[in-house]
């Protein structure tokens, strides 16, 4: 006898399969290439920023990048959590510096800028030690170029031990300072439970230790214009945004901050976000294996759910109007059971029509 069951709904295609590493981000170029980030998390990475030619990963921008020595800190992609195409000819690649969540390498924390055209390095901005912490962890990052000389960036910092924040970063001087420091929008709910395949999410220790899963702002994304900037914790049920204006104008105290910040309500708990040039912001729900779109207006709608999507985590919206998505089982880490492993290769690269555009940053 068939019972009643639930139901699922949301065509997408799978783009690329991975049975190597654990990947979290991806990327598509204004002329459709693809580029994926593996940061370093236990996983066998081989090189921590790659492309996706002809089917195969060929490391990105070189393989000698991708390789870590004491005289490299700061040139070398270490462990990168997010890489972003601006639209303009430029890959923007966050480097945490954190191999393993550990505390960031001196120098090693970074925001490096490839030149698409020539695949050379054209810049880096490194931080310093009252913007990058001790605690910190470089999550994910967006872009306007319409404001300043040569344009702002917008780095969360997630980190699951220290206080949560944006890293606003001035690109013509390379100027970054820290805004929401461990503000509550900022910082994980402290009354979250994520439950995710029916099972609370924790960590668990082999040792049969736990404690909670807690990580600060993550999901980012920007408005068509650069006007509103869109931020969530991974932690958290919950979107917020805040003036870009309000962030860059450093005579407000951090403290008077908060209330610039608007509360949009509950999407789900998210990890990546992108916008589109209509300004509608798109939000995995990892608790629920779905995509929500959320239109300017504030309402919510579930486009994409589906046993498959195990952990939705970054977006991109390419120049052929599909959303790309990373799947990749981050809960199903041996960290969250004891130990164990229980990821099932492949990971994979989804994408879907949603016949939008990506938000312009010039």
């Amino acid at each position: 006898m068939m019972l009643p069951s639930e139901k699922y709904f949301g065509m997408f295609e799978a783009v690329f399969l991975f049975y190597g590493a654990m990947p979290t981000g991806v990327t598509v170029s204004e002329t459709g290439r693809i580029f994926i980030c593996f940061p370093k998390w236990g996983d066998d990475v081989k090189f921590t920023v790659a492309e996706i030619v002809h089917d195969t990963l060929q490391p990105y921008p070189s393989l000698d990048a991708n390789v870590v020595s004491p005289s490299t800190i700061t040139t070398s992609l270490i462990s990168v959590q997010s890489v972003v195409a601006d639209g303009n000819g430029t890959l923007w690649v966050l480097d945490t510096g954190a191999p393993n969540f550990s505390e960031p390498i001196k120098g090693g924390a970074k925001l490096v800028a490839v030149d698409l055209n020539s695949n050379t390095i054209k810049s880096v901005y490194t931080f310093t030690e009252d913007v990058v912490l001790p605690t910190t962890y470089l999550n994910d990052v967006r872009f306007d170029f319409r404001v300043g000389k040569a344009g702002y960036a917008y780095i969360t910092d997630s980190s699951s031990r220290g206080p949560g924040a944006i890293i606003v970063v001035d690109l013509e001087t390379g100027y970054a300072w820290r805004r929401l420091s461990g503000a509550n929008s900022t910082s994980p709910d402290p009354f979250f439970l994520p439950k995710v395949e029916g099972k609370i999410l924790m960590n668990r220790n082999k040792d049969g230790s736990t404690s909670p899963f807690r990580l600060a702002s993550d999901g980012i994304a920007i408005s068509p214009d650069g006007k509103m900037l869109y931020f969530c914790p991974l932690c958290s049920r919950h979107l917020y945004s805040i003036s870009t204006e309000a962030l860059r104008d450093r005579t407000i105290p951090d403290m008077n901050l908060q209330y610039h910040v608007k509360y949009w309500g509950e999407k789900g708990a998210s990890d990546g976000m992108i916008t589109d040039a209509k300004g509608n912001v798109y939000a995995g729900d990892y608790e629920n294996n779905s995509i929500r779109k959320i239109l300017p207006s504030g309402i919510m709608e579930t486009i994409a759910h589906d046993p498959r999507l195990l952990w939705p985590d970054t977006f991109s919206i390419g120049p052929d109007q599909y959303l790309y998505f990373i799947v990749n089982q981050l809960h199903r880490q041996a960290r969250f059971h004891c130990g164990n492993d229980l990821r099932q290769k492949p990971y994979s690269l989804l994408r879907m029509k949603i016949d939008e555009p990506p938000a312009p940053t010039f």
